[in-house]
């Protein structure tokens, strides 16, 4: 039987090589880890990446984290069992068969643009499918009807359809979502044993912080109060709540919508008692000198809120910023090619421009996230001296890699721990 290749690693140690696999965009999502009687993990791994897979810096990256040493290998295994995402395109095929079917009975005939036009990926909760922009956009659909709407629901086992066709470029990115089939828009979806509520034309839910979610989750906030900033529905809230044992988080908001479905899933998770819900501008919070982490989730930059968070940190022992932002590298990675001698010449120590020796120096996004790091922890160390008048320590304890949007462009989040010098 074909095989593909998975990494193999001791079971104790999966859940941290899974999430550095998921990470750096290696883990095949298509297929499920399976766990063998030996004690060992394998994790199917994209054959696209394996000539870029480094296992001794993979390994290191473990280690850092589990402050344990721990080997892993490259192997071939037989083609494990269908993730729930390798299954999307069985229900793709499903969705094709059943419009298709539809189209020719009307007498019309199937074009592969037709094809084209439907989607090819999309967001389920619970039984109601939400599709993204960039498909049902030819006029035959409209034509068809609800009859359309009735067959995709049935071939993709769900009572509900709607789509999402912009966000508004109002101050709460309200997104423009229209209900193809049923009336209500309000869903519920499970994440991590987290139970979130919410009216998907009123609410966003970020599929793509999974990865920060369970970081989050994993953390010992036994005794700690939280500040986050920026809740929305609860994404990072809940989970430290639930899952990381906060004493106390406070959970910052200004979106009417948001606050409505936030507090609904405290109540629904039985955290609301640990929680205190701030409504309005954060910059507006009256909280000082309490918070022993301050989560700052907003990107593309989380920047506007620095300053309040510096202002939340405790002023006796400080505390850790977790400050998301989407982080650009900057260079593309070719030579530079027929250039002339003059130009050669003035390009020799133009490091500053990212040009050595004629060709266009090559920065791994690694560095341009730790060069990124660097910059934030020196500005937020100004930040807490002008505030406090004191002296301030910031230390990089780790650069978490959430998601990438486009190349060269990656959702990051710095842990910066904050110390008042004393």
């Amino acid at each position: 039987m074909e095989g593909i290749p998975a990494l193999k690693v001791p079971q104790h140690y999966a859940q941290q090589y899974r999430r550095h696999l998921l990470a750096e965009g290696v883990l095949d999502l298509h297929y499920c880890v399976q766990k063998h009687s030996n004690g060992t993990v394998t994790l199917p791994v994209l054959p696209s990446a394996l000539p870029n897979l480094d296992l001794l810096s993979l390994q290191s990256a473990v280690a850092q984290d589990s402050q344990e040493s721990s080997s892993c290998e490259i192997i071939n295994i037989q083609i494990p069992q269908l993730s729930k995402k390798g299954k999307v395109k069985s229900c793709r095929e499903r969705l094709v068969q059943a419009v298709q079917t539809l189209v020719v009975t009307r007498g019309e005939k199937w074009r592969q643009e037709l094809d084209d036009d439907l989607p090819r990926g999309w967001q389920k909760h619970g039984d109601l499918v939400l599709f993204g922009e960039g498909c049902f956009s030819y006029t035959i659909w409209r034509e068809i009807g609800s009859e359309l709407w009735l067959a995709v629901a049935r071939a993709l086992g769900v009572k509900r359809l709607a789509q999402i066709k912009q966000i508004s470029q109002d101050e709460f990115r309200t997104p423009v979502v229209t209900m193809l089939l049923g009336d209500s828009s309000y869903v519920t979806h499970i994440d991590n044993h987290i139970r979130y509520e919410f009216d998907v034309t009123k609410c966003m839910f970020s599929f793509g912080n999974i990865t920060e979610k369970l970081r989050i989750a994993s953390f010992n906030c036994t005794g700690e109060t939280v500040v986050d900033l920026y809740a929305g529905i609860g994404y990072f809230t809940l989970p430290y709540l639930v899952h990381a044992g906060a004493a106390h988080v406070h959970a910052c908001e200004w979106n009417p919508d948001a606050v409505a479905a936030l507090q609904r899933n405290l109540q629904l998770n039985k955290v609301a008692d640990r929680c205190t819900v701030h409504v309005g501008d954060n910059k507006q919070l009256s909280l000082s000198g309490l918070a022993d982490r301050v989560n700052l989730g907003l990107i593309p930059s989380s920047e506007e809120g620095w300053p309040v968070a510096c202002h939340l940190l405790r002023k006796d022992v400080g505390g850790t910023l977790h400050i998301h932002h989407n982080v650009t590298t900057p260079f593309h990675r070719q030579e530079l090619e027929e250039c002339s001698d003059s130009q050669r010449a003035a390009s020799v120590e133009d490091e500053d421009k990212g040009v050595v020796n004629g060709s266009l120096k090559i920065l791994s996004d690694r560095e341009v996230w730790n060069a990124w790091a660097k910059d934030t922890a020196s500005r937020i160390g100004t930040l807490l001296r002008d505030i406090t008048g004191d002296d301030w320590r910031t230390n990089i304890k780790h650069i978490e890699h959430v998601k990438s949007y486009a190349p060269h462009i990656n959702h990051i989040v710095l842990d910066l721990e904050c110390k008042p010098l004393k």
